[in-house]
């Protein structure tokens, strides 16, 4: 297990984060630690906002150069958790704590693959980022970040995925759907019932199948996750608001699935964001020639990340279990971060081998 380049220090330092509530635009603290755990080992740490980020020693821009992002903001704690979320309990192998799974082992894994190359001459450059706002899909996060770094020429994405490689993922679109009526009384046969009117609208989310399915992420999935209706029990609901998570696949763009949607469903609706897209690689990318040759499972991914933000070609990947997130008594156990540093010198030694075959 503690074979991993820099294993004990990444393992205390992820203590660390886990220490400090680091919730969606509230990541400052964590930030802080970041730079400063960079800054000791002179890697020349920059900050932008609460995204930290720094170079390889040798960069140039004549050659290419890859991401390595994670992210260091959390959701909320539920109530469910038996274990203090910021007090990292170490069990059984087992590091608990809030965070340490997502993304925590990848966020640090990565930062410990970043250490590990950072003055090795290798044939692109290397950034290595740990960003804010990723579980909001916030605008203060990657997408606020990227401009600073020039041209990224792919990007490994660490999110925990069993150390499989996501070579695509879903895209997301939230829309804010209403169906109107008139108010009345409900003793009497007046007005029109929002809910009632808005039943066939949301047996239509519930029934209908986009046309295109994609060979990698399959069809296009839609789930109402919110409702709301009514003010008063003895009140006809004159409005019923309901929310629509939809997951993209790779074969409809946002604006082509909303109109689908518009023509279709029989309410009003409107798109909080048509920001976050699905993505995908070629099979035959780098990326994807060195998970080959290093027997990486290969998958596409129904969760989203930073990917959505990121135009130039990205995986997924690292320790950890996506089950995990979010759940109470989140952890990431020793070996999978162990491990995780270990795949990720490995990947990147691959990539540097297939790079050295353009000359």
């Amino acid at each position: 297990m503690n074979n991993a380049p820099y294993f004990y220090e990444i393992s205390e330092l992820l203590n660390s984060i886990i220490s400090v509530p680091s919730f969606s635009k509230n990541e400052d603290k964590t930030a802080l630690l970041l730079w400063n755990f960079l800054d000791t080992f002179g890697a020349a740490p920059q900050r932008l906002l609460n995204n930290v980020y720094a170079f390889s020693e040798n960069y140039s821009s004549v050659k290419p150069t890859i991401l390595l992002n994670s992210h260091h903001d959390t959701v909320k704690p539920g109530k469910d958790w038996t274990k203090d979320p910021f007090f990292p309990h170490l069990e059984d192998g087992k590091l608990y704590g809030l965070g340490s799974n997502d993304a925590g082992g990848a966020l640090t894994a990565l930062l410990a693959a970043f250490l590990h190359f950072r003055r090795s001459d290798i044939p692109f450059n290397l950034i290595y980022a740990a960003t804010a706002e990723e579980e909001i899909a916030g605008t203060n996060g990657i997408e606020l970040l990227l401009p600073h770094l020039g041209n990224i020429d792919c990007a490994i994405i660490g999110e925990p995925t069993t150390l499989q490689m996501a070579i695509a993922e879903r895209g997301l679109m939230v829309l804010d759907c209403a169906v109107h009526g008139k108010s009345g009384h409900a003793a009497r046969n007046t007005g029109e019932n929002a809910i009632e009117k808005a039943i066939p609208s949301l047996k239509w989310f519930m029934t209908y199948q986009f046309a295109k399915t994609s060979a990698l992420l399959g069809p296009v999935k839609m789930t109402v996750t919110q409702i709301a209706a009514g003010s008063q029990h003895n009140v006809i609901p004159d409005e019923c608001n309901f929310v629509a998570d939809v997951r993209l696949n790779d074969c409809y763009t946002h604006q082509e699935i909303f109109d689908i949607i518009e023509d279709s469903c029989g309410c009003t609706i409107s798109a909080r964001s048509m920001r976050l897209k699905p993505s995908s690689i070629s099979k035959d990318h780098f990326l994807v020639q060195a998970a080959r040759k290093l027997n990486i499972p290969l998958f596409a991914s129904p969760t989203m990340s930073d990917q959505a933000l990121i135009s130039a070609p990205s995986v997924k990947i690292g320790p950890g279990m996506s089950e995990r997130s979010h759940t109470a008594d989140e952890f990431i156990a020793l070996h999978e971060l162990a491990d995780g540093i270990n795949l990720y010198i490995a990947l990147i030694n691959e990539l540097a081998k297939l790079y050295e075959t353009l000359g």
